[in-house]
């Protein structure tokens, strides 16, 4: 089954170079330029996020069946260059660092690890999915 239902959230401009993304569920998350050295994340750390957070949640359902991880956690690292096609990333790379106390069911949780990997990078994560197949994107202005 398809799932066709629409996602959105909107940006909203709190001073020079930050802005709050709020959800349709009340959720918001700051984020800014970080040019003034703020902790808060940029534009393209927060897509790096999405592509870590939704392989990750992924996989962490597929495992987690199985045990409790002791350790887990994603890099997700990209180099941004400006050439004839404009800014934007490449080299995107994602690796797990995920670690099983002992036992059977971890044992299971390790085997299908590097299946669920797979699984979410070739089938499931909406976001890394989106950026590999590429999808145009529209900017239109409304003025009031």
């Amino acid at each position: 089954m398809t799932d066709t239902s629409a996602r959105s959230v909107t940006v909203e401009r709190t001073s020079t170079g930050r802005f709050v993304a709020t959800n349709v569920r009340g959720g918001t998350l700051a984020f800014g330029t970080a040019g003034d050295g703020s902790a808060e994340f940029t534009p393209v750390e927060l897509l790096l996020a999405a592509i870590g957070g939704c392989t990750a949640v992924d996989v962490d359902v597929a495992t987690g069946r199985h045990a409790e991880p002791t350790a887990f956690t994603v890099d997700v690292d990209a180099t941004k260059v400006d050439d004839e096609l404009g800014n934007r990333l490449t080299g995107l790379a994602v690796t797990f660092h995920v670690t099983f106390p002992d036992g059977e069911g971890a044992d299971r949780a390790r085997a299908i690890l590097p299946r669920a990997v797979k699984s979410s990078h070739d089938r499931l994560c909406t976001v890394s999915r989106t950026v590999e197949v590429g999808t145009p994107v529209t900017a239109t202005v409304e003025q009031a």
